[in-house]
C-alpha cells in the first residue's frame, strides 16, 4: 500500500511518482516490456517490467528485477540500478548507460571540483532510467535535491554517456531558486564541459525555467541577464493576482507501513513523515490560534491538556500550548486508491470554508500585515523527523 499524500514543512506537497511534460522527478514506473518509437524516429529500447528509484526518502531502497550493485571510485556502493542497456544510436551491441554514467560522473566531478559523494545516487538512477527510455528527448529536472552538486553533474554524466553512443540531451530545466543566477552558473558549467571533454553542442543545450513566471519574473530575467532558453509560463497564463490558485503537489510520506522522508538542502521542501491526524486549537474566545500534526498512532490531543510541540519555522525551538477547544480536522476519503467515504459536495465545501474563516481572530485576517497562522508538529513527530533525517546522511 502506498500512501501519497503529505504536508510538506512550508505547506508544499508533491506526488514523488510521476511524469510532467518536462522530465521526470524521481519516479516509480511500471511498464510493459515492448519497443517503442519516439517522434524523433530513434527507437527506444526495451525497458523492464517494472523498476523503482532510490529517492532518500529515509527508506531503504526497493529491489529490482534483474538488479545488481555497482562500485564507484568513492569506495561507496550505488543505488541498485536495473541493468539498463541501450544500443548505440548507429546499431552495435548494447551499453550499459547506468555503469557508462556512473564513470562519466567521476569525471564531470573531477571537472568541477565537486564531490562525488555529494550527487545523489537515486537522482542518477532517475535520469539514466529516463535516458534509456526516451535517449532522444533526455531532458533533466536539475533541482530536485542540489543544482550545483547533484543535479548539474548528474546529468552532466548521463548527457556525456548519451553523447558516447551517439546520442543527444535535449536541455535540463529548473523549477525553483534564483532562476536566472542558476541558468548563467549551468551554462558555465556546459562550456567547461563541451571544451574539456570535446563536445562542442554541449555548451548550447537549452536551458528551460518554471516556477509561477509572472511578468515580474520576465522583467527580473531582463534586467538580470540570463542563460535562460526556454520559460515555461503556467499558473500565471490562466490566473490573475485577483483570482489566484492553490498550488499542490504529493509527496510520499509512508511506504508499506514505513515512514519515509524526502531529504534537499532546502528544509522548506522537506516532507513531514507518516501517516498523521491534523487538529486545531482554539483559545477561550473560541478563534483558532494554531493547527497541529500528530502521528496517526498518537493519542488525540483534549482541551485543557498541556501540549508539547514544535511550530513549523522554529523547530529548534520547544513550545507548550493549553488548547481550550481542540477540533480534529483530518479525514480519510481515499485509501488503497479507493474512495471510502463519500465526499462533500462543492456547496457544503464552500460553506465550510467561509465558517472557518469566519472563526479566525481579526489579527489573522486583516487585509494589511495580517499575523502568521502557525502551523505545528507533536514532540513524537519531530522526533521521528529527526530519527529519519540522521539515519539518511
Amino acid at each position: 500500500m502506498w500512501h501519497e499524500i503529505g504536508v510538506g514543512w512550508g505547506w508544499e506537497c508533491r506526488r514523488e511518482l510521476k511524469w510532467d511534460g518536462w522530465g521526470m522527478e524521481h519516479s516509480t514506473c511500471s511498464r510493459t516490456p515492448g519497443t517503442l518509437d519516439d517522434a524523433t524516429g530513434c527507437a527506444n529500447p526495451i525497458f523492464p517490467h517494472s523498476w523503482h528509484l532510490d529517492d532518500a526518502m529515509g527508506c531503504a531502497n526497493p529491489m529490482f528485477p534483474h538488479s545488481w550493485h555497482l562500485n564507484d571510485a568513492m569506495g561507496c556502493a550505488n543505488p541498485v540500478f536495473p541493468c539498463q542497456e541501450l544500443p548505440p544510436r548507429a546499431g552495435g551491441d548494447p551499453v550499459d548507460l547506468a555503469d557508462l554514467a556512473v564513470s562519466w560522473l567521476q569525471r564531470v566531478c573531477d571537472l568541477l571540483q565537486t564531490p562525488p559523494s555529494k550527487a545523489n545516487q537515486g537522482e542518477l538512477a532517475a535520469f539514466v532510467s529516463y535516458a534509456v527510455t526516451f535517449p532522444c528527448d533526455f531532458q533533466g529536472l536539475l533541482d530536485t535535491y542540489c543544482v550545483r552538486r547533484s543535479g548539474l553533474p548528474n546529468f552532466c554524466a548521463v548527457a556525456l554517456a548519451l553523447h558516447q553512443l551517439g546520442y543527444q540531451a535535449i536541455g535540463v530545466r529548473l523549477d525553483s531558486g534564483d532562476l536566472a543566477q542558476q541558468s548563467k552558473e549551468i551554462r558555465g558549467v556546459f562550456q567547461a564541459c563541451g571544451a574539456h571533454f570535446q563536445v562542442p553542442w554541449f555548451e548550447t543545450i537549452p536551458i528551460a525555467v518554471s516556477n509561477d513566471i509572472s511578468e515580474q519574473s520576465l522583467e527580473e530575467f531582463r534586467r538580470e541577464g540570463s542563460e535562460i532558453d526556454m520559460i515555461g509560463i503556467g499558473t500565471h497564463l490562466v490566473t490573475c493576482p485577483l483570482q489566484p490558485s492553490l498550488g499542490c503537489v504529493y509527496k510520499l510520506v509512508e511506504v508499506n507501513g514505513s515512514p519515509c522522508l524526502k531529504l534537499t538542502e532546502d528544509e522548506e521542501k522537506m516532507t513531514i513523515p507518516g501517516m498523521k491526524a491534523i487538529y486545531r486549537l482554539y483559545d477561550a474566545a473560541g478563534h483558532p490560534f494554531m493547527d497541529l500534526m500528530a502521528l496517526e498512532e498518537e493519542p488525540s490531543p483534549s482541551a485543557g491538556q498541556e501540549l508539547g510541540i514544535r511550530v513549523l519555522g522554529r523547530l529548534e525551538e520547544s513550545t507548550k500550548v493549553i488548547p481550550s477547544t481542540v477540533e480534529p480536522l483530518h479525514r480519510t476519503y481515499f485509501r488503497d486508491g479507493q474512495v471510502c467515504e463519500p465526499l462533500p459536495s462543492l456547496p457544503e465545501v464552500r460553506t465550510h470554508a467561509q465558517v472557518s474563516l469566519n472563526l479566525l481572530s481579526p489579527a489573522h485576517r486583516r487585509l494589511h500585515e495580517p499575523q502568521p497562522y502557525p502551523v505545528a508538529v507533536t514532540e513524537r513527530l519531530h522526533q521521528l523527523f529527526l530519527e529519519l533525517r540522521q539515519g539518511s546522511l
